[in-house]
């Protein structure tokens, strides 16, 4: 039986040509054989059994426009739709071997995947790119350090190290820019998906910088972000709004891309927190945000990625009705009691458990939020602006456990 496929992008597909260029300091190859099970998912006796243990999770992700979201497991990778929420499809390891990072591209057969966990499927030191449609891998990147993170573009394959950023040609793995970076254990890095040419934001060389390369104009902009080190970054899919919070957790700040810019300040707490994820809502109204407090905020956003350079430095207007719930009321007093007073705060909230990690998304129906966690958990919410608050779960579902189940693909 065939394997089912995720639908095709809205370019064509392509395949690496097996003649990739090479750099003193990466490796490629084409020639990689299938290491995926090409049985059917029903087919797999080790996941039939509703007593049997679920597979260990090493990594979750959502592709570009949060359409899907990736996991990686001890044996092999999963795919499934955030709306509604179901597994799109699974693709099983024949021998044992986790898989810590899965990077997608929309919905297209192309994923990039690095080993993971106690026992990879390969070191973690390499990049394969598997392509769906042929099934098997396609290309492969090496390195002498171990990758971090994978960011996908139509156009380009951007891989994260320790402290250096390569940017390669996807149609051909040919290397076009190389970027240090500081210590970079978490593998931030941000890029445009929709403008083009690209915009890139990640760590500069020093503690709490952000360096923006814009592609189209060959320009680059360092941005001073923080007094700490850059903990979490998100960008808008044109590439013009930049959000970034340190390892304090307690300040998000907005920046314009273009000329670097502080746009607006919002605050999670007055504890200190780790932020795992931000998240800009598709037109840039809302910005979620998760961290170890077991919490997901939602503030208000009064900036337009939309919005010209010039526009954007004039000075931010007041909030309108709908979101005057993320404004301190003592605002008025701004200058004269602490800066906690008068800091812009979260519209709206949603409980989860701590010490779990949960990554965040907006949905695709008005004002809803998607959640997913490394226990296997899936949530999506709703909130009112107006009122704000505490957002109403719509749905809960534990993707683990359903794999334990034997669930499978959709045919």
């Amino acid at each position: 039986m065939a394997h089912p496929s995720l639908p095709p992008a809205a370019t064509p597909r392509h395949h690496i040509p097996p003649d990739s260029d090479s750099k003193p300091d990466d490796h490629t190859s084409a020639s990689t054989p299938s290491l995926f099970d090409d049985t059917a998912p029903k087919d797999n006796p080790s996941l039939s059994s509703p007593t049997q243990t679920p597979p260990a999770i090493y990594h979750v992700s959502f592709n570009q426009d949060y359409t899907c979201f990736a996991a990686g497991f001890d044996n092999g990778f999963r795919v499934y739709n955030t709306d509604p929420f179901e597994l799109t499809f699974r693709r099983d390891v024949d021998s044992h071997g986790g898989i810590g990072l899965v990077a997608m591209l929309f919905r297209c057969n192309f994923f990039c995947l690095v080993g993971g966990g106690p026992d990879p499927i390969y070191a973690r030191n390499k990049v394969m790119i598997w392509d769906d449609h042929q099934s098997r891998y396609t290309g492969e990147l090496s390195f002498r350090s171990e990758v971090k993170n994978v960011k996908l573009r139509r156009d380009k394959i951007v891989v994260v190290l320790l402290q250096k950023i390569c940017v390669y040609n996807f149609a051909d793995l040919k290397v076009l820019h190389q970027i240090e970076t500081f210590m970079n254990p978490n593998g931030l890095c941000e890029i445009s998906n929709t403008s083009s040419p690209m915009v890139l934001a990640c760590p500069g060389i020093q503690k709490g910088q952000i360096r923006v390369e814009n592609y189209g104009s060959n320009r680059t902009k360092i941005v001073m972000a923080h007094d700490s080190r850059i903990a979490c970054m998100s960008m808008t899919p044109d590439g013009r709004l930049l959000a970034s919070a340190s390892n304090k957790g307690t300040l998000i700040r907005i920046f314009n891309t273009l000329d670097g810019s502080l746009l607006q300040e919002v605050r999670r707490g007055a504890e200190r927190a780790e932020i795992y994820s931000l998240a800009f809502s598709s037109k840039a109204q809302w910005l979620a945000v998760s961290s170890d407090k077991g919490t997901v905020h939602v503030f208000s956003l009064k900036v337009d990625s939309g919005l010209s350079a010039n526009d954007r430095s004039l000075t931010v207007p007041e909030p309108n009705n709908s979101n005057s719930l993320g404004v301190s009321s003592l605002s008025i007093l701004r200058g004269v009691l602490p800066k906690y007073f008068s800091s812009e705060w979260s519209v709206a909230q949603f409980r989860l458990p701590e010490g779990v990690q949960h990554f965040v998304a907006f949905g695709h129906q008005k004002n809803t939020v998607v959640i997913i966690g490394m226990d296997g958990s899936f949530y999506r919410c709703e909130f009112d602006p107006a009122i704000g608050g505490e957002m109403n779960q719509l749905e809960h579902h534990n993707f683990l456990q359903r794999l334990r189940s034997g669930e499978n693909c959709p045919k």
